[in-house]
C-alpha cells in the first residue's frame, strides 16, 4: 500500500504490508518510507513500482533517490521494476506525456535521448547537429517540464533563431507540445508591426522566441523584460553567425540574468561560435552527432549540365512518378522568383520563397507548400535550415551553394523524420572548386547521373577515387624522398 504525503519538491511514500489469509489489514503503521524528487511520471511511475519482498527480508531501497527508510527488523531484498520505454524513461508529468503523445511522437530520437535527461537535470548544453534531427523537442520538452513549476512572471526561457521561418516553426512546435498545459508563448522577429508583438508580450508569457534583430529592439524600447529568464535556447547558432547576428546576441546575452540555464545547437562549430560557447556555456554536457555528411535516408547525387540546359533538366526530374513535392534552390532571389514563374507557365504549381517578400507573402507561400496547394517550392537559402515540411520527396540544387556546409543544410530538407528523400544538384564547369570542396567535407564522392533522356550538356564530371578526398598527403622533399610520418 502507498500513501503520498511530504514537503515541496518531494513525495513521501509509505508501504505497508498487504494482509495474509485470516489477517485484518493494519494500515497505521508503515514498514518503509521514501522520499522521492517530484518529477511528475517518474516519480508516479516509481511509486507504483511493486515492491516485492517476504515479512522476514529487509525492504529494498527505492531505485529514485531513496533518502532513508525506517523499517522492522528484517533482512535480504528482492525487486522487480519494469523499465520505461519510449518517452515514458524520461518521467514527464502527464499533460506534457499528453502532449507528446498528441504530436505522434513515440520513439525518441537519438539527440533527443542524450539532451533531455541532462536538461532535466538543470544542466548546460552543447549540441552539435544538423537539422533534421529533432533539436526542437530536444529542449523544448525539459522547458516544459520546468515551466510547470510555479514563477516568476514570464519570460522565464528566451529560445533565439536566425530566421523568422525558423522562429515560427519552434514556436508552432512548441504550442503543440504544450497544448494540455497553460504555458504561453510568443514570437517575436522583424518585416511586420511592433504593435501585436508589444501586445502579447504585456501578457507575460512564459517562453519567448525571436530573432536577434527585434529581440534587441523590443529590449531597447523597454517591451520585452529578461529578468526573469531562467533558460536561454540558442538554435543554429552558426547560421546566426553566418547572418551577421553575433554582435546582437552579446548585447542580449548582457541584458540576461547571470544565473540561468544555457543550451546551444549548433550544426558546425566554426571558431567564433567556440569562443560564444566557451563564455556562455557552464560545464556543458556536449552531445555530438553533427555528421557532416548527408542523412543515410537521403538519395543524393550530381547531374553535369550547362546552364542553358538546367530547367530542360528540372522539369523533367518535377515530371517524373517519383517527384511528389519539391524544393529547389537558387542562388539569387531575382533567379528563384523567375524561375517560380516560368515553372508555374508550364504547368507546375509552384510558389516562390525568397527575402525580397513580405512576412505576409511568405507565411502564404508557406502554408499553401505544406497544405499542398503547391507542388515545387523555389527558394533562396532562407530556407535552407529549420523549415519542417512533412513530404518533400526531392531537393534540387538549381545553383549550387555558395558555401560545401550548405549543401547538408539544404539537401536536409527532404528524408527527414526517418523517411527516404532525394537530392540531385546541378553543376557547371564554373562549380569544379566547390565540388572538390564539398567531398572534401563530406568525406567520400557525390556520385554521379547521368543526364535525363539525353539532356546533359557537360560530359560527366569524373568521380574522385576515395583517396582524393582523404587529407593529402606530405609532399617529397627536395632529395625525391617522402618524409616519414611522425
Amino acid at each position: 500500500m502507498l500513501a503520498r504525503t511530504g514537503k515541496k519538491g518531494y513525495t513521501t511514500a509509505r508501504v505497508g504490508f498487504p494482509p495474509e489469509r485470516g489477517e485484518q489489514q493494519d494500515l497505521s503503521t508503515p514498514i518503509v518510507s521514501f522520499e522521492l524528487p517530484d518529477r511528475g511520471r517518474a516519480a508516479e511511475s516509481l511509486l507504483s513500482t511493486p515492491l516485492l519482498w517476504g515479512r522476514n527480508q529487509t525492504p529494498p531501497v527505492h531505485p529514485l533517490h531513496a533518502r532513508g527508510r525506517e523499517h522492522r527488523n528484517l533482512s535480504a531484498p528482492s525487486i522487480s521494476t519494469k523499465t520505461p520505454s519510449g518517452f515514458d524513461r524520461f518521467g514527464f508529468s502527464e499533460s506534457i506525456d499528453r502532449g507528446v503523445r498528441a504530436a505522434g511522437f513515440e520513439t525518441p530520437r537519438a539527440i533527443q535521448t542524450q539532451v533531455i535527461p541532462a536538461a532535466l537535470d538543470g544542466r548546460d548544453v552543447l549540441g552539435l547537429a544538423p537539422t533534421g534531427t529533432g533539436k526542437t523537442a530536444a529542449f523544448a520538452l525539459p522547458l516544459l517540464e520546468q515551466l510547470l513549476e510555479p514563477g516568476a512572471p514570464g519570460p522565464r526561457a528566451l529560445i533565439l533563431a536566425p530566421t523568422r521561418e525558423l522562429a515560427r516553426q519552434i514556436e508552432t512546435d512548441i504550442r503543440a507540445l504544450a497544448r494540455f498545459t497553460r504555458i504561453r508563448t510568443a514570437t517575436i522577429y522583424g518585416g511586420i508591426p511592433m504593435r501585436p508583438q508589444i501586445a502579447a508580450l504585456k501578457q507575460r508569457p512564459e517562453i519567448v522566441v525571436g530573432c536577434p534583430g527585434r529581440v534587441l529592439d523590443l529590449i531597447g524600447q523597454g517591451a520585452l523584460r529578461l529578468a526573469n529568464v531562467e533558460a536561454l535556447v540558442l538554435d543554429e547558432a552558426d547560421h546566426m553567425f553566418d547572418m551577421g547576428f553575433l554582435p546582437d546576441l552579446r548585447r542580449i546575452l548582457a541584458a540576461l540574468p547571470e544565473r540561468r540555464q544555457n543550451l546551444l545547437f549548433s550544426a558546425t562549430m566554426p571558431d567564433a561560435i567556440r569562443e560564444l560557447a566557451r563564455g556562455v556555456l557552464r560545464k556543458p554536457y556536449v552531445v555530438e552527432l553533427a555528421n557532416r555528411a548527408p542523412a543515410a535516408t537521403i538519395d543524393h547525387a550530381l547531374y553535369a549540365v550547362t546552364e542553358e540546359r538546367k530547367r530542360d533538366l528540372l522539369e523533367r526530374i518535377l515530371a517524373g512518378d517519383d517527384c511528389a513535392s519539391a524544393i529547389v534552390f537558387t542562388r539569387t532571389k531575382h533567379r528563384a522568383r523567375r524561375l517560380a514563374e516560368q515553372l508555374d507557365k508550364r504547368g507546375h504549381r509552384t510558389v516562390a520563397l525568397q527575402g525580397n517578400m513580405s512576412q505576409v507573402q511568405r507565411d502564404r507561400a508557406m502554408s499553401g507548400f505544406r497544405a499542398r496547394r503547391y507542388d515545387v517550392l523555389v527558394a533562396t537559402d532562407l530556407a535552407a535550415r529549420g523549415l519542417d515540411v512533412s513530404g518533400v520527396s526531392h531537393v534540387i540544387n538549381f545553383d549550387v551553394p555558395t558555401t560545401p556546409e550548405a549543401y547538408t543544410h539544404r539537401i536536409g530538407r527532404t528524408g527527414r523524420a526517418e523517411c527516404t528523400g532525394i537530392a540531385r544538384t546541378f553543376v557547371t564547369r564554373d562549380d569544379q572548386a566547390w565540388l572538390r570542396a564539398t567531398e572534401r567535407m563530406i568525406g567520400a564522392p557525390i556520385r554521379r547521373v547521368a543526364g535525363a533522356d539525353g539532356i546533359a550538356g557537360e560530359p560527366l564530371i569524373a568521380e574522385p577515387e576515395r583517396r582524393a578526398v582523404e587529407p593529402a598527403r606530405r609532399r617529397p622533399n627536395s632529395r625525391g624522398r617522402s618524409r616519414a610520418r611522425r
